[in-house]
């Protein structure tokens, strides 16, 4: 049976089956240790029965103490090639969606490179849509060009309070960067 649990320092060790995907975000031991220190109980992974690791979800919190606009936000997602398929990642997107929900977060938002269309797909099937295209967001490695990402949110986003809630981004992206200019959040 599969285990789901908190992610611990000493899984960074055992971890290389999942990351060595190439539409895998890897980032240095530094970041992990970050996330595991600032929110642990965003950062979970699913473990097989004999011990190997299947996935894990890494995310935070993120928002505004002063106007309490609380969320979610998934940084990474991944399950190992062979675990895939299962309903693994969409278990894992639940999870973190509960987390963000218990801590009074008003929607969990995430990107996506837009090359992946099966973690595209994926997520329209958990209810989420793209809601900006982010210019050149993930670094290649390779010597290729930068690449893309949308960033999505759940389709008529719900806040725990149990108020419907839209926010809408506007913004401007001018070579690959981009900024905010306001942000509203309004009950519907």
């Amino acid at each position: 049976m599969t285990t789901l649990r908190a992610f611990t320092c000493d899984d960074l060790f055992r971890f290389n089956n999942i990351n060595l995907d190439p539409l895998t975000e890897t980032y240095g031991i530094p970041f992990y240790l970050q996330y595991l220190a600032h929110w642990p109980e965003y950062f979970i992974v699913a473990e097989a029965p004999g011990g190997e690791l299947m996935g894990y979800i890494m995310g935070k919190a993120e928002g505004s103490v002063a106007r309490e606009e609380w969320h979610g936000h998934v940084t990474a997602l991944s399950v190992a090639p062979e675990f895939r398929r299962l309903g693994l990642a969409a278990k894992l997107m639940e999870l973190l969606e509960e987390i963000s929900e218990r801590k009074g977060g008003f929607f969990v938002d995430l990107f996506v490179r837009v090359s992946n269309q099966v973690a595209v797909n994926m997520y329209k099937q958990l209810g989420y849509s793209v809601y900006r295209t982010v210019i050149e967001y993930y670094s290649a490695s390779n010597g290729e060009p930068d690449e893309d990402a949308y960033g999505e949110l759940p389709s008529g986003v719900v806040s725990p309070r149990g108020s419907r809630m839209s926010t809408f981004i506007l913004q401007t992206e001018i070579l690959g960067y981009f900024n905010t200019l306001k942000r509203i959040i309004f009950k519907i």
